[in-house]
C-alpha cells in the first residue's frame, strides 16, 4: 500500500505529485498490468530475450 503524510502547510498539488512519484516507483501499476492478462511461457520467454538482446546493445554503446 502506498501513502505519504501531508505536512500542514503543503500544498495539495505538491502532496500529489510526491504521491504520483511514489507510486510509479514502487511498481504497483506495472504489476497491475502484468497480471490482468496472461502471457504464453513461450512468448514470456521470447520477450525477455528480446529485452536482453536491446540490453546487451545499450551496454556496447555505452562502452
Amino acid at each position: 500500500m502506498v501513502g505519504i503524510t501531508i505536512s500542514e502547510n503543503e500544498s495539495i498539488d505538491k502532496a500529489l505529485k510526491r504521491f504520483k512519484k511514489k507510486y510509479e516507483r514502487s511498481g504497483v501499476l506495472k504489476e497491475f498490468k502484468k497480471r490482468t492478462f496472461f502471457v504464453k511461457p513461450s512468448v514470456k520467454k521470447r520477450l525477455e530475450r528480446i529485452k536482453a538482446t536491446r540490453r546487451a546493445q545499450r551496454n556496447d554503446d555505452m562502452d
